[in-house]
């Protein structure tokens, strides 16, 4: 007995065709707000690390 080709929704882990991403609108909304999430979550890392970056350097430097 084989089973078909196939993958599963990322969200719900209800199997899907291979050239789907999720399974439902439900469930691409909510992997619309993840990468959303994801995104802005990455972006506020960046810039903290550009400030102690900055904070070091200037640190270094002895200018504060």
């Amino acid at each position: 007995m084989a089973v078909e080709p196939h993958k599963h929704c990322p969200i719900c882990g209800s199997p899907i065709p291979l050239n789907e991403r999720v399974c439902s609108p439900d469930c691409e909304t909510v992997l619309k707000n993840r990468i959303a999430q994801q995104r802005k979550s990455r972006i506020i890392l960046w810039v903290v690390i550009a400030i102690f970056v900055i904070l070091v350097l200037l640190k270094i430097l002895k200018v504060w």
